[in-house]
């Protein structure tokens, strides 16, 4: 699934490591699903998406869930 995490990472200067430690998650984790090798769980979709203060829509690319 394509998403927006990198940007919106750099945008903050926060390191992976950073961001899965705010959000409940491994750094592994937050690679993975960065780099669109695995989608990330509904529950830890929205707590991304609460970090970074965007809509789950805006960070991840949900349209393709609705296929």
């Amino acid at each position: 699934m394509k998403n927006t995490i990198r940007v919106e990472r750099a945008k903050k200067r926060i390191s992976q490591e950073t961001l899965a430690n705010a959000v409940n998650a491994t750094r592994q984790s937050i690679h993975l699903i960065e780099n669109g090798k695995s989608d990330p769980k509904l529950a830890l979709a929205v707590r991304i998406s609460k970090f970074f203060g965007l809509p789950v829509e805006e960070v991840f690319d949900t349209h393709v869930l609705e296929s």
